[in-house]
């Protein structure tokens, strides 16, 4: 689990650092969740590209599952 969640990181800094299109800024990696402060008029299109990016993290037998939460802060999101 680790490993995938270090290469869905690598490939959502890349697209970040690449001027992905939305104002998404990556917060913090805590275990296997990453958090992101996103312009709220950027939420559904930054939700969309980090799960597509997430799933891609490994191609394994089963799909890989990626919950969503957004609020305004931390807590709310869960």
């Amino acid at each position: 689990a680790a490993d995938i969640i270090i290469r869905a990181l690598i490939v959502l800094v890349g697209w970040l650092v690449s001027g992905a299109g939305v104002d998404a800024t990556l917060i913090m990696h805590v275990h296997d969740e990453l958090v992101f402060e996103v312009l709220a008029a950027d939420v559904d299109a930054a939700r969309d590209t980090i799960v597509a990016r997430m799933n891609g993290g490994a191609d394994l037998k089963v799909p890989l599952q990626v919950d969503v939460g957004t609020g305004p802060n931390w807590d709310e999101a869960h």
